[in-house]
């Protein structure tokens, strides 16, 4: 129990590091940015509480608001997911032993997956950025940036889920 909370708060810190320090400085084509951070809330496994994944959600969301000075943004986007995931998971993940699910390429299977990931990533970045933004005068940029947003921080995520089931 120990050893998978340590591992939990290793990966909590490392995605907030990478994201901080690393994606949140890189800008393709001058505004889009991957959100990397929220493969945190999407990997948690279903035998963690709803409560806790809230919990994490909000706290993930929160460490990302205080470094970068977005205002609660990224709390109120992350903390949305985390409340769905469990929805989520239980429609596109395996409809067998649900309780014991880590959501990844593997228990998935891809096409299940990636859907799951891209609703959940989608729903993450239209409310992040459209609360940023606060009007809906840009509404058609919004969108447009949340949408190319998303396609990277998916691209991300596959990656990720690509290079750590290699490694097995």
């Amino acid at each position: 129990m120990i050893d998978v909370t340590l591992k939990r708060i290793l990966s909590f810190v490392v995605l907030v590091l990478v994201q901080i320090l690393l994606l949140n400085n890189v800008k393709f084509l001058g505004f889009i940015t991957p959100y990397l951070y929220i493969y945190f809330v999407l990997s948690l496994p279903s035998s963690v509480s709803k409560e806790m994944t809230l919990f994490w959600g909000f706290l993930l969301g929160l460490t990302i608001d205080i470094f970068c000075g977005s205002l609660g943004c990224n709390a109120l986007a992350t903390t949305l997911i985390a409340y769905l995931k469990p929805y989520f998971q239980s429609f596109f993940g395996p409809k067998d032993d649900y309780d014991e699910v880590k959501p990844s390429t593997a228990t998935f299977g891809f096409e299940m997956y990636l859907q799951y990931v891209a609703y959940l990533t989608i729903i993450h970045h239209l409310v992040f950025f459209f609360v940023e933004a606060f009007t809906l005068s840009r509404f058609w940029s919004v969108l447009f940036s949340a949408f190319c947003c998303t396609l990277f921080t998916l691209l991300m995520i596959l990656s990720l889920e690509y290079f750590k089931h290699r490694r097995r």
